[in-house]
């Protein structure tokens, strides 16, 4: 008997060892997981960081992510997942890894070509909108250093009866503001133009309405930035010269003659801006409306109105 088992052992060979099950990660430890990485990152809001990476993986909302908790994911998303949670660890801003933000009630593409959209611009759209219901019913806009298109998106939306030009040095941003304007329907009443300020435009009134969200960083702020914008984002649509005011004062200096009598000329200001702003406004030319201030009580938007 003792023969016949080692001519058998030889024969079948050694019983195989017990294979290890790579069981799949569930929505909560996978969560759990991305968190504690963001949080040694010193992400700030990591869970909070970590769930908009999910939910943008999953095409879902926040409130699944709590009701399928224990649910499996997917091998290979978890590979995406724990490869976006390691390039938001880098410092790269969540909205390049997902590719998407919110502006003014509307989801626009992003890219590293342009700035990221943020609250206080929408500051400019409303500040617009109030000015446009003084103008002719179907006014023409031009926004000057478009970046994603979302100012000029977000007016002719709520404006369906605008025109726009919209110009921007960059034409990769100038490509990225043309695909946005497709995606929410309104590339039919827009030009982009890869131009530097107005300087493409003939110069005459032509417009009802100019907007911009111009650089006003000082050159030598750019090494204080959080990595996120200084790494990442494009830095000549962030920095303006040695006091962060070069385009805003060529916006003032050049901006009236592009403008109807009447015209407004609205754009976002920086920290510390206001005084040096006021000072170069010729009140010749323009009547200072407002200074606005954003929500955290800084001012931030200027309105001003061609005499």
């Amino acid at each position: 008997m003792a023969l016949l088992q080692q001519n058998c052992a030889r024969i079948i060979g050694p019983a195989p060892l017990p294979v290890k099950v790579q069981m799949s990660k569930s929505i909560a430890n996978a969560l759990s997981d991305a968190a504690r990485v963001l949080s040694e990152a010193e992400v700030a809001d990591a869970r909070r960081e970590a769930a908009a990476l999910l939910t943008s993986l999953l095409g879902k909302d926040r409130a699944f992510l709590i009701s399928h908790s224990d649910e499996a994911l997917d091998d290979e998303l978890v590979k995406t997942f724990e490869d976006q949670v390691r390039r938001r660890a880098s410092g790269e801003p969540l909205q390049y890894i997902t590719g998407v933000q919110e502006f003014f009630g509307l989801s626009f593409e992003v890219s590293p070509a342009a700035l990221i959209p943020r609250p206080e611009t929408e500051f400019i759209v409303e500040s617009a909108l109030e000015c446009l219901a003084t103008r002719p019913e179907a006014p023409l806009l031009l926004d000057v250093g478009t970046g994603s298109g979302c100012i000029t998106i977000a007016l002719l939306r709520e404006r369906p009866n605008a025109r726009a030009v919209a110009v921007d040095v960059s034409p990769a941003a100038v490509a990225l503001a043309g695909r946005n304007a497709r995606r929410h329907a309104v590339s039919e009443r827009v030009a982009f133009l890869v131009a530097d300020a107005v300087s493409a435009l003939a110069p005459r009134p032509m417009f009802d309405l100019i907007v911009s969200n111009p650089p006003y960083i000082a050159d030598e702020e750019w090494e204080t930035l959080q990595r996120e914008v200084r790494d990442h984002e494009p830095r000549t649509a962030l920095t303006s010269g040695s006091d962060g005011l070069t385009m805003i004062r060529r916006l003032v200096a050049e901006c009236a003659v592009q403008l109807h009598e009447g015209g407004y000329l609205i754009f976002e200001i920086g920290y510390r801006q206001q005084a040096a702003v006021e000072r170069m406004i010729n009140g010749k030319v323009w009547e200072r409306i407002a200074i606005r201030p954003d929500l955290q009580g800084i001012p931030r938007t200027v309105v001003l109105k061609k005499r």
